[in-house]
């Protein structure tokens, strides 16, 4: 189950997770939110 989150992001953050998100893009060739990299970024940080 998801939820909609609304949190602030630092902008060095914010472009962290925008390059991971296009090499993401890059490598699979399909598109990929911005959610679902931050989620999985989450995920593997907070293991």
């Amino acid at each position: 189950m998801t939820r909609r989150v609304t949190i602030m992001i630092d902008d060095d953050l914010d472009k962290k997770i925008r390059l991971t998100q296009a090499k993401m893009i890059l490598k699979e060739n399909k598109s990929i939110s911005y959610s679902l990299v931050v989620n999985l970024l989450l995920k593997k940080s907070l293991k």
